[in-house]
Formats: C-alpha cells, structure tokens, sequence
C-alpha cells in the first residue's frame, strides 16, 4: 500500500484566525507533520500575510500551502473557498480532504475522495440567544450541508456528538470523537524566574493570583466571576487575572470593577503571545473557567498542563477536558463559585492532589496521542474508500 495518500486540509483558520478554530488548525496541523510523514499534506487557504503566521510557517516542514490560482479566484477568494475548491480538490487528486472548521465547499458530493468534516459545537442551537439571527441561519445552512455531505465526521467531544445526533439528526456511527489537542508549549515545566519574567512583562503583580483565559464575551460567564472574586478578596490576599479580548461585555467587567472598587486588584491582559501563555498559566494560583457552554474548553486543559487547580462549570464538555480532579461549579450561582474558590484556596493540600491528578488526566490531550487517533481514523476512511472501489 502506498505511503503518499493527499490529504487536503481546509487552512483558512490556521493562517487567518488567532482564537479558538485558529489555534485547533495550527495543533492538529502541526501534529500531522511532527508525528506522520506517511500523508502529503496539502493546506487550502486564501491569500495571507506572512507576517501575521510567521510563527506557524516555521513549524511546516512538508506540508504545501495552495490557494486560488486564477487572477478571478485570488480576487474573489471568499467564492472561491466556498464554491471552486472543490474543482481544485478533484484537479489536484486529494484522496481525502478535512474540513477543520464546521465546512465543506459547496460541490464536494462530486468530488471522488473522501470528505471529513470537523464539528466544534452547536452553540448556535443550544443558546441561539448569543447569536444574531442572521449568524443562525448562515451557521445551520453551512452546518446542514457538511454534516450531511461528509462521509464521516469529527467531534471534538463526546458532548458535540450528542448534540449533532440530537440536533441535526446526524446517525452515531457517522461521527468519531477525537478530543482537541494542547499544545506542545504546555508541556514543559518552566523555571520561576521565566515565569517571573513573563509576569513582569505583562505588568502582572509578583503575587498570587487567581487566571482566567479566553474570550470576554456573555457565553464566558465573567460578569459572576468578578462578583465571586468581590467575596474572595476579603478573604485572601491575591489578584484577579483576566487574559483575553472583548468590546461591550468587556466595558460592563470594567464598569463592574469599578463599581467593587477592585481595580488594583483585577488586571485585564490582551494580545498575549501565544509562547507567554504557559508562563502566565504556571505563576497562577488557581484557575477558573465559568463557561455557560464550550465545544471543548481547550483552556482547562492548558491549565491542566501547567499543574494549575481549575474550577469549572457543571454539564456540557467540561468533565470530558477537566476530568474527575477538577471542581465544578453551577455557573449561574455566585454563592457556590466563590465557596469553591474559597476553600480550595484553603487547602494546599487539595491543591497539590488537584495539580498532580489533574496533570495525568490530560496526558490524553498530549498532540502525540491526538495525531494518532486521528491518523488511524483517516486510514480506516481511505481503507474503506479502497475496499468499496
């Protein structure tokens, strides 16, 4: 059997989102070349600039990078992804190509290899209140035509799988669950003065503090973080760290603070290197992440990594990332987050049992262990398409 089957991977994210669907592009891509060689992987994108990705294009080694071809397609790019990779796909003989955001282009039921496709979430279903009307109905047409269209699907959890066979009737044995990996820069173990380093540079206070990572949007739930952390600060000695980005929720956590007179006590970090995160993971105390609702939770699992306790909500994907160390929460209620906070805190005991289970869990996440499953699956669907020709 050949050792060179094309594998074709929708890269749009990897090289123009620095979030969530951006980040799980670049591992899984970054994966596939460190731990399989028997794929040519060829990467889809539209135009992008080189800048942006510098850190990204130094980790691909084998993998070849294709775009638009034609002076309509580069102008037209977004068309061009949706409605004529397809035709590239068939020309370029792609014996399987993934989807590794939610979408297949439209056209690909004619293409003769093999079609996978990523599903992160239904968040738009299950709290369509987060979303605009119109993000819906574009979100359920594109998801309607891959999960039907794909010959087998991926769910980053078995909470996604749930919900693509409840919500969008999608039959069990079509859908495989392979988690999300972290990040290799989690690994590693860094040392105090690094960590301190890191700190400084990002005009943290050399004291403990209390993380939290990700968006600052409704969904995340910051709003009852800030008012639990209010309760807590009367009680320990230690700061709030918020690291991500946001527009209107995030003036409403401002104007919170304020309001709690915390301001020297809560800190808002935005455009942190991804290389800086592990050092700011490891200088915390503690970790907590109150979600509403995630497809994964990927950042449970950086802290995980980086030996940090982490209180997380009840329900949805949270057990599957946080495993049976982490503590849980009722996200709606204030009283419970700020007890939990509380008598972790208390406890250097049950902090050092959480780190250190906490820590073995998620070797299941290492990249090592992701790439694998995922390359056994992408064999079986070759195989099968061989055994079927």
């Amino acid at each position: 059997m050949t050792n060179h089957f094309k594998i074709g991977l929708d890269a749009k994210r990897a090289f123009h989102n620095f979030r969530g669907l951006g980040n799980y592009s670049r591992t899984l891509i970054e994966g596939l070349e460190r731990y399989n060689s028997q794929f040519d992987l060829k990467l889809y994108t539209p135009p992008f600039k080189e800048a942006d990705v510098g850190f990204f294009l130094k980790e691909l080694h084998r993998a070849e990078i294709l775009g638009p071809r034609s002076i309509i397609s580069k102008a037209l790019h977004p068309l061009w992804r949706s409605f004529s990779l397809s035709r590239s796909l068939s020309h370029d003989e792609i014996d399987l190509y993934h989807g590794l955001s939610h979408e297949l282009p439209y056209g690909i039921d004619k293409f003769p290899g093999k079609k996978i496709v990523t599903i992160h979430d239904l968040i738009y279903l299950r709290y369509p209140e987060f979303f605009p009307w119109i993000d819906r109905k574009i979100y359920h047409s594109k998801f309607t035509y891959s999960t039907q269209t794909a010959d087998k699907i991926v769910a980053i959890c078995e909470q996604t799988k749930k919900d693509l066979i409840h919500y969008l009737k999608t039959p069990a044995d079509k859908i495989e669950v392979i988690y999300q990996a972290c990040h290799p820069r989690f690994y590693e173990k860094w040392k105090t003065s690094k960590v301190e380093e890191i700190k400084r540079n990002y005009s943290i206070p050399n004291k403990p503090y209390i993380l939290y990572v990700g968006a600052f949007e409704k969904r995340k739930n910051l709003i009852n973080l800030i008012h639990a952390f209010d309760i807590v600060s009367h009680h320990f000695d230690l700061d709030l760290v918020l690291v991500g980005n946001g527009r209107t929720y995030k003036d409403q956590m401002i104007n919170l603070v304020d309001h709690y007179g915390l301001k020297e006590r809560v800190h808002f970090i935005h455009n942190v290197k991804e290389d800086d995160l592990p050092g700011i993971y490891q200088g915390a105390k503690l970790f907590v992440f109150p979600s509403f609702y995630e497809g994964f939770g990927l950042p449970i699992v950086e802290a995980l990594f980086s030996e940090v306790p982490v209180i997380t909500s009840l329900g949805s994907c949270f057990p599957e990332s946080g495993g049976p160390n982490s503590a849980y929460i009722d996200p709606y209620s204030v009283d419970e987050m700020q007890r939990m906070m509380q008598e972790i805190l208390s406890s250097e005991e049950k902090q050092y049992r959480m780190k250190t289970e906490g820590r073995l869990f998620v070797e299941k996440f290492h990249l090592q262990n992701t790439t694998k499953k995922l390359s056994d699956f992408y064999w079986s669907v070759i195989n099968d398409k061989l055994v079927n020709s």
